[in-house]
This record gives structure tokens, C-alpha cells and sequence, in this order.
């Protein structure tokens, strides 16, 4: 439960989180960007620490249009402090993750606005938070993220600059293209094409500091810079039913190759195809990494 002597940091609308939570992505504002902790100074100093945690930062430069494959984005084999050394002589993108592992004030800053968005979503609802983390996205101007989804809950706040945030609402992905991803069985940055998509269901979201947006689980967006460097913050989280969800669809993915037309998540069969999974993609996993080895030899 929230700390009613804590000045809330969102500025979330009770009835919108009830009827938009995870399934439409909404705009707030807030005032992350009022805090020290999320400097440029600050952050620039947090990042000479990433070093050596190679899993917990990436850089890339700027894709050159929304639709690249994320991937083949050039990284520029720079450490995050040298990429955000050089935003202005370049287009850089940094990505800090997991703040709470590397500075307790970023655990206490996720814990408070983690309690905010619970409380005012409903509680939990017997879920269990399997993971949860909060990120800083520093970017030159005039820099774009390519086209993808990521299987968690966001929170996104906008800290400096401006950002053209392109949002789909989930009902945008079809059930193949989700279950092509969850077949894998890990965390990742899920590519999908944009072409074609269902403009429908697209939401823009012009971001400065002091606003955000709510991004439901396997929303699909691009993300445009404006014309100088910016900030971004967010806090991120997956329970045990979005992760058994994922091993649901993971198993349609095995059942569609044989021809079945599968029930997404949501029916009576969910408990055994995820169980099914918890067996099968470990395996397939350790048979991967297996290949890859025997590859190198």
C-alpha cells in the first residue's frame, strides 16, 4: 500500500487506470522531472558505473526509418558514458536498465511509483509481480527506436526534450505474430513488421517533460526525438499470469504448425498448454544454446 504522506510523482486519473489499464494505451502527467536523480549529470555518472554490466545497458545509433529491423541498428561500440559524452556529435541511443541494482535511490524512487500505479489499477488481483525494474532512455535529437513490442507493463515518463511516441494498442499484434515471440521463452525486444499495420490503433503522444504515457503489455511502438537530446524514464513489470500467458500462446505457436487453430489465452485449456511449456522451453532453450556451441567448434 501506497504511503498516503507521499506526494504522489503520477498524476494518474482513477477512472482511466480502470478502464484503459493493460488494454489502451493514455497519457498523464507527472513530475519525475523535477527530481535530481534524474539529471543528466546524475545519470552520466550512473553510467560510467555500467561497465562492467554488460546485460544492463545498450547503445545504438539512430535507425533510419521506424520500420528497420531493430537489431541492425549500428551499435557504434561505444560504453553508455561515451555515447552520452557525444549526443550532440552524433545520433546516440542509451539505454540504462535495472536502476535499482546499481543506485538504492532508484529502488526507493520504483518502489513508490510501483505502489501508485497498484494501488489506483485495483491491487494485484492474486497475481504475483515475477519482475520488475525501471529504465533511463538518454537520445540525441533527431533519433528514432525502430518498430517492436516488449512483453511487460510500462509506466513511460518523459524527463528532457521532446519525444513522437507511436503506440498501437495490443489488439494490433496478431496471435501469430505473439506467439512467434513467446516460443523463445525469454525477455527480449519482439520485432514486428510496421508495415501494414491497422493505423486504427495507433496512438501518437507528443511527449515533453512533466508528460507521459501508459504502455499496455505487447503494445507495438516507434519512438521519434525532437530536434535536441532527451530523457526518458520508465518502470516495467510482468506477474505470473502475463508470463503464463506467454507459455499459453508459446504452445498455440507448436499446436498452429499442426494444423490446430488454437483458443488464445483466456479459455479453459490455459493451465495445461502453460504447463506444458515449463517443460518444453527450458529444453528447447538448452538444445539452442547446444547448436549455437557445436556451431562455433
Amino acid at each position: 500500500m501506497s504511503n498516503p504522506r507521499v506526494t504522489p510523482l503520477l498524476h494518474l486519473d482513477a477512472e482511466r487506470m480502470k478502464s484503459s489499464f493493460d488494454r489502451v494505451p493514455f497519457g498523464y502527467s507527472h513530475d519525475l522531472h523535477r527530481l535530481d536523480l534524474l539529471s543528466f549529470d546524475n545519470l552520466l555518472k550512473l553510467a560510467e558505473r555500467y561497465v562492467p554490466s554488460t546485460p544492463d545497458w545498450f547503445v545504438a545509433g539512430s535507425a533510419p526509418t521506424p520500420g528497420t529491423k531493430f537489431y541492425s541498428v549500428d551499435h557504434g561500440y561505444l560504453a553508455p558514458h561515451e555515447a552520452m559524452a557525444r549526443l550532440d556529435q552524433g545520433a546516440h541511443r542509451v539505454l540504462l536498465k535495472r536502476l535499482e541494482n546499481h543506485d538504492s535511490a532508484f529502488r526507493d524512487l520504483l518502489d513508490q511509483l510501483f505502489d501508485q500505479v497498484i494501488e489506483l489499477s485495483g491491487g494485484l488481483r492474486g497475481a504475483k509481480v515475477v519482475r520488475r525494474e525501471s529504465a533511463v532512455f538518454i537520445s540525441s535529437g533527431a533519433a528514432i527506436t525502430p518498430f517492436h513490442f516488449d512483453p511487460e507493463i510500462n509506466f513511460f515518463a518523459q524527463i528532457e526534450g521532446e519525444k513522437h511516441y507511436h503506440v498501437y494498442a495490443p489488439v494490433a499484434v496478431s496471435e501469430p505474430e505473439l506467439e512467434r515471440f513467446f516460443v523463445r521463452g525469454m525477455v527480449d525486444i519482439a520485432q514486428i513488421d510496421l508495415a501494414g499495420r491497422d493505423r486504427s490503433h495507433e496512438h501518437v503522444f507528443p511527449l515533453v517533460a512533466g508528460l507521459g504515457l501508459h504502455q499496455p503489455q505487447n503494445a507495438p511502438h516507434w519512438v521519434e526525438t525532437g530536434a535536441t537530446r532527451s530523457i526518458s524514464y520508465s518502470i516495467v513489470w510482468e506477474t505470473d499470469r502475463s508470463r503464463a500467458a506467454g507459455r499459453t500462446r508459446a504452445c498455440n505457436h507448436y499446436l498452429r504448425g499442426l494444423g490446430v487453430n488454437p483458443q488464445p489465452p483466456g479459455h479453459a485449456a490455459d493451465g495445461v498448454k502453460a504447463a506444458s511449456m515449463r517443460a518444453v522451453t527450458p529444453a528447447r532453450m538448452a538444445a539452442g544454446k547446444l547448436l549455437r556451441s557445436l556451431r562455433a567448434r
